[in-house]
C-alpha cells in the first residue's frame, strides 16, 4: 500500500507543491483500501504488491510539482551538534539549485553555502542544468545487499571520520562530512528509495520502480532499477542527478536471509543489466521522457529478454505504465481519487 500525505509546506516557497510518499504494510484503516485496483483498473497489473515498489502509485496519482519519499523505519536524523536535519529542507534546496552533470567540480556543489566553482571551471558551463532527483543518504543502518549485510552484521555509518588532524593534545579530530555532489554524466549509481526527492513534472514518467516483491522472482531491485532508467534519460535530456545531503535515520535492519531470497537473481541479472543500462543511447528522436522510456522498454524486451523472460514481463509493465501515467496526467485524461491523509 503507497501511502500518500498531501501538502506537507516543508517551506513557504513550496506551499501546496510537494507530496510525501511512503511504502508501508502496516494496518492503515484510516485510508480507503484498493485504489490501486480502483483507479487503474487492468492497468493495475504494471503496479508491484506486498513490496516496497509499491511506491510507484504514489508518484502517479500525485498531482504534485515535487514528489519526496522515505520508508517507514526512517526517521528525523541529527547532526553531529544534536540539530535535528531538516532532509525535506535540504532536498529542495539540491532541486531548486542546478546540478553540474557535464564538468565535475572538485569542491562538490558549487552552489551550496560557502562554495563557488574552482579555478579551470569552464565559464560557459556555470549555468548548470535542471535537477531532476535529489538523492539523500542515510545514517545508523547502511543501504547493503544481503551478502555484505551477512559479512558485516554490526557496522553502522555515523558519517564521522577520524581524519588525520591532530589536536594540541595529540587527540584525532572528529569532523562531520556534509557535502551534495552532481553524478557526472555518463555515470550510472545505485539509487535508494529510502530518501528520495525528485521533481515529478520533469522525470516522474520515468520513476517506475517496476515488477518487484510478490509474485515476482526478484525484489529490492525496485529502487536502482528505476534509478538506472532515470540516470540515462536525465543524460540523455540535460538534467542533473545530485547525491549526498541531506541524511535520515534509518532505524531497523532488514532480516538478510529474507533479503538473499529477494535479491537472489538480481545479483546475477544486474551484471547484465548494468552493462545494458551503460551501453544505451536515445535516439534524438526521443524529446520526453515519456518517449525515452517507452525506447528504453522496447530495448529492454530485445537485449535482456535474452536473460530471463521476466525482462519481457517487466518490459510490458513498463509499457502499460506509461500507457497509465498519461491517462491520469494528461490534460484531457481522467482525474485521479489519490488516497488523502487524515487531515484533508
Amino acid at each position: 500500500m503507497a501511502q500518500l500525505y498531501s501538502s506537507m509546506k516543508p517551506t513557504p516557497m513550496l506551499k501546496d507543491e510537494l507530496d510525501i510518499v511512503i511504502p508501508t504494510i502496516r494496518n492503515l484503516d484510516f485510508l480507503e483500501m484498493n485504489d490501486i485496483n480502483r483507479i487503474l483498473g487492468p492497468k493495475s497489473s504494471c503496479i508491484s504488491f506486498k513490496d516496497s515498489a509499491c511506491r510507484c502509485f504514489g508518484y502517479m496519482v500525485s498531482k504534485k510539482k515535487y514528489i519526496y519519499t522515505i520508508d517507514d523505519d526512517c526517521f528525523v536524523a541529527k547532526d553531529p551538534s544534536g540539530k535535528e536535519i531538516n532532509a525535506l529542507e535540504q532536498h529542495i534546496k539540491n532541486l531548486l539549485t542546478p546540478s553540474t552533470p557535464d564538468f565535475f567540480n572538485t569542491l562538490y556543489d558549487p552552489y551550496g553555502d560557502g562554495a563557488d566553482f574552482v579555478r579551470g571551471y569552464p565559464f560557459s558551463m556555470r549555468e548548470g542544468a535542471i535537477t531532476a532527483v535529489s538523492h539523500g543518504l542515510w545514517l545508523n543502518i547502511p543501504d547493503y545487499d544481503a551478502p555484505t549485510q551477512l559479512v558485516k552484521p554490526l557496522e553502522r555509518n555515523s558519517r564521522k571520520f577520524y581524519l588525520p588532524l591532530k589536536s594540541l593534545n595529540n587527540e584525532v579530530v572528529l569532523l562531520y562530512v556534509d557535502a551534495v555532489m552532481t553524478i557526472p554524466k555518463g555515470t550510472l549509481f545505485p539509487m535508494c528509495g529510502m530518501n528520495l526527492a525528485f521533481d515529478r513534472e520533469l522525470i516522474g514518467p520515468a520513476m517506475y520502480f517496476g515488477l518487484m516483491g510478490d509474485g515476482q522472482p526478484i525484489g529490492r531491485y525496485d529502487d536502482m532499477w528505476a534509478g538506472w532508467c532515470v540516470k540515462v534519460i536525465c543524460d540523455h535530456m540535460g538534467w542533473g542527478v545530485k547525491t549526498g545531503l541531506p541524511y535520515i535515520w534509518h532505524s531497523k535492519a532488514s532480516n538478510p536471509f529474507v533479503n538473499l531470497r529477494k535479491e537472489y537473481n538480481g545479483i546475477f541479472w544486474q551484471e547484465e543489466a548494468i552493462p545494458f543500462f551503460q551501453s544505451v543511447t536515445l535516439p534524438k528522436e526521443c524529446t520526453s521522457v515519456q518517449q525515452c522510456y517507452m525506447e528504453l522498454a522496447k530495448l529492454v524486451k530485445e537485449k535482456l529478454g535474452k536473460v530471463d523472460p521476466y525482462f519481457t514481463k517487466l518490459a510490458d509493465g513498463m509499457n502499460t505504465w506509461i500507457e497509465a501515467w498519461d491517462e491520469l496526467n494528461s490534460p484531457d485524461g481522467a482525474e485521479a481519487k489519490a488516497p488523502k491523509g487524515k487531515d484533508e
